[in-house]
């Protein structure tokens, strides 16, 4: 009976030495296989109009819109959540390009204002806002006369 057992132990013990070899197979073949992970530098989601505005992923919001409200303290999310037709991802992708490019994106922003500032000069020169509500009085009772 003593020797049964030992036979019974011996054989214990190789199954449980197999198993631990096969373990350890495993784990070194895991060990050696190369990992996966890529880094991918991904373009800014900002694309420029016909009017050599910049635009903010697929919408029609500005780069000029999102900066102004990040400068005022904006979270991306609250920015999100005010201009929904934005997602999470552009929004942190364009105040990394703005925090990146500060001096470029300032650049830009205050030559849109010097344009925005000219055009208002031309429009107001072209129609004088002065009297503009006796204008349009005098053409409404104009058009009511006939």
């Amino acid at each position: 009976m003593l020797e049964r057992y030992s036979n019974e132990n011996a054989s214990v013990s190789v199954s449980l030495i197999l198993v631990l070899l096969a373990f350890a197979t495993i784990i070194i073949t895991l060990l050696s296989v190369p990992m996966t992970f890529v880094i991918i530098a991904d373009p800014p989601p900002l694309e420029i109009n016909a009017d050599s505005v910049v635009l903010v992923g697929k919408t029609r919001t500005t780069l000029d819109t999102v900066v102004t409200v990040f400068k005022q303290g904006t979270t991306a999310e609250e920015i999100v959540h005010r201009y929904p037709a934005l997602n999470l991802a552009d929004v942190y992708a364009t105040i990394a390009f703005y925090l990146n490019h500060q001096q470029m994106v300032e650049n830009y922003l205050a030559e849109r204002q010097a344009q925005a500032k000219n055009i208002q000069q031309l429009n107001e020169a072209r129609l004088d806002p002065n009297g503009i509500r006796d204008r349009l009085l005098n053409r409404k009772h104009a058009q009511e006369a006939c």
